[in-house]
């Protein structure tokens, strides 16, 4: 696919302290950085603008990139440069210092460091920065041995932005930029032995051994990297406007918390061993469920505050040419009904396995019952966020039914008393009966995308995996083979919808959509077709990027990946196909997970 000089999205490599996050194109540049915090303006952005945006360039002279990846267990690249004259060895990492409690301390700085490992070699620095999404050029100033630029940044290792260092066999060079305003401190090969040290401790408290084990582990990684920690909340994607499609106006900001995002993370890590953080992230989920207002929106602030409106860059070309450009993200003022069935849903897995909800969080949940009860029937703007007429989404009625059912459950673990439960079951079977009646089409042999509507959606591949109906009942696999026939792309793709036939308010194409396309495989798997299952799997996982990351979509053509980079739901669904193909060998254990909805 054609970018027009821009490296693919899927080429660069993602760093994270659990506060802000860096791309790394394949040249060593680092083109994207937000500071302070993930949401905030960025100060390189070369990746929505080759001339506007600001990068820090770092490259070997005379030498080429022989060898790119992450160090096992951890968000730290490591760049292998050779030439005739000298081999030099870079790590780029968002440096991270020691936890007890296994969280995640950011030292809230982007160390580059370089090592010669052979002969000699001149190792090139150019710190193009453009505070504020790339409205002015960087102004520095001395600052003892270091630089800092008016926006905060301090810059330390060279003498001026752009620099040229010849080392010998054996030296080193440490770069550092500290995004606080902070004295930068910290021997660089203290910080990396630190940084390893924080991501490996965390990974190894999953202890996960089963079916794709290293794809679900780096998953699992890439995930806790979009984690705010002082917030607790989930970003969809460390960028905004990275397009759908190339030159199109598909691009919207998701440095933002999506609660059925959460929600679904609190049961991937709950499944992986990881208590502590899906309690947290649960914990970030039902402070948006206070107050008194009659709606819960579907999204939040990284900490917990509400979503802006959207903007319009203008003066930013976007990425190969896709404009708009927008930061903010109107889809925080619609209605998404699935939103209450999920969060219901990550509360009642969070209490089988820990039973450590609270009165005071139940009050919270049973909350969003009363909203559903209120809402269910209306039409809304649904799980893609459409932009057209709100409608009866059967996805949206499907969660609605997940909702009553968790909330009956849930009451019944928990013994709370002067609950409405007969009022709830009632609801949960009104529900379904509508469901059941409106949501399935006789004619198209499946569960179609809205209530009297024949299209095909790939959302609905999940009717089983909430444990609505089996996986074997003939209206599921139908609906399995009605997906699969309108929306399927070769190498086991799959588009989410047709958005021509949709009509969901935004005009031109889109690539398939890997969350969906990584669902169908654990859809199959409750279907009983686990071979099937099991191939899909291989084939979507062996189409990652070198890097082991992706998108939200992916171009069915080339398989270039298109959307915002790297993107949780992606990896959420990678790991949940694969904990349900790990699971499929136990009959026990995968009719719990089923019935469960988790």
């Amino acid at each position: 696919m054609r970018t027009s000089g821009y490296p693919p999205i899927g080429s660069y490599a993602f760093l994270s302290d659990c506060h802000t996050a860096a791309l790394v194109a394949p040249d060593g540049a680092v083109e994207w950085m937000c500071v302070p915090r993930f949401d905030g303006p960025s100060v390189f952005a070369r990746i929505l603008d080759r001339g506007r945006g600001g990068a820090w360039e770092l490259h070997v002279e005379e030498a080429s990139v022989a060898e790119r990846g992450y160090l096992d267990e951890t968000l730290v690249l490591r760049t292998r440069w050779e030439g005739t004259q000298g081999s030099v060895v870079v790590h780029d990492f968002l440096a991270l210092s020691p936890s007890g409690d296994g969280g995640m301390n950011p030292v809230r700085l982007l160390v580059r460091w370089a090592r010669c490992e052979r002969g000699r070699a001149v190792v090139r620095s150019r710190v193009l920065a453009r505070p504020g999404y790339g409205v002015r050029e960087a102004r520095w100033t001395a600052r003892g041995e270091a630089l800092e630029e008016e926006s905060g940044l301090i810059l330390a290792g060279a003498p001026e932005p752009e620099s040229r260092t010849v080392l010998r066999e054996g030296e080193s060079l440490a770069l550092t930029l500290d995004y606080t305003g902070a004295a930068p401190g910290g021997h660089a090969g203290r910080l990396l032995e630190d940084t390893v040290r924080s991501w490996r401790s965390w990974s190894a408290r999953s202890g996960y051994a089963g079916i794709g084990a290293k794809e679900v582990r780096h998953s699992a990684i890439v995930l806790r990297g979009l984690l705010y920690d002082e917030g607790g909340g989930l970003l969809a994607a460390p960028t905004t406007s990275l397009p759908e499609w190339p030159g199109g106006p598909r691009n919207w900001d998701y440095r933002y918390v999506w609660h059925r995002d959460a929600a679904l993370t609190v049961l991937a890590l709950l499944r992986l061993g990881h208590r502590e953080e899906a309690g947290g992230y649960l914990e970030c989920l039902l402070r948006q469920c206070g107050g008194d207002s009659d709606r819960i929106p579907p999204m939040a602030g990284i900490d917990g505050r509400p979503v802006t409106g959207e903007s319009v860059l203008g003066h930013l070309e976007g990425y190969a040419g896709s404009r708009p450009v927008r930061v903010g993200n109107d889809a925080s003022t619609q209605l998404q009904l699935d939103t209450y069935g999920h969060i219901l849903d990550a509360a009642l897995a969070y209490h089988e396995v820990t039973g450590e909800l609270t009165g005071h969080d139940t009050s919270r949940l049973w909350r969003l019952v009363r909203l559903a009860r209120k809402q269910w029937r209306e039409p809304d703007a649904g799980i893609w966020e459409v932009r057209g007429a709100p409608r009866a989404w059967t996805y949206s009625k499907l969660y609605a039914w997940v909702c009553f059912d968790r909330a009956v459950r849930l009451a019944e673990l928990t013994g709370e008393e002067g609950l409405p439960l007969d009022e709830w079951r009632a609801e949960r079977e009104a529900v379904r009966e509508d469901l059941l009646t409106h949501g399935y089409s006789a004619e198209a042999g499946a569960f179609t995308q809205s209530y009297g509507a024949t299209g095909a959606d790939a959302s609905l591949l999940r009717l089983p995996l909430v444990g609505f109906l089996d996986g074997r009942d003939s209206r599921v696999l139908g609906t399995l083979d009605h997906v699969q026939s309108r929306l399927g792309e070769g190498g086991a793709l799959l588009h989410r919808y047709d958005p021509e036939s949709t009509g969901d308010g935004v005009d031109g194409p889109e690539g398939a959509f890997l969350m969906c396309s990584f669902e169908m495989v654990s859809a199959l798997v409750l279907a009983g077709r686990t071979a099937e299952a099991r191939d899909r799997f291989e084939t979507l996982c062996a189409r990652a990027e070198p890097l082991g990351l992706f998108a939200e979509e992916m171009a069915p053509d080339d398989g270039s990946m298109l959307g915002n980079y790297p993107q949780a739901f992606t990896h959420l669904a990678l790991i949940e196909a694969a904990l349900n193909l790990d699971a499929s060998g136990t009959a026990d254990e995968l009719h719990d997970w089923a019935t469960r909805g988790g």
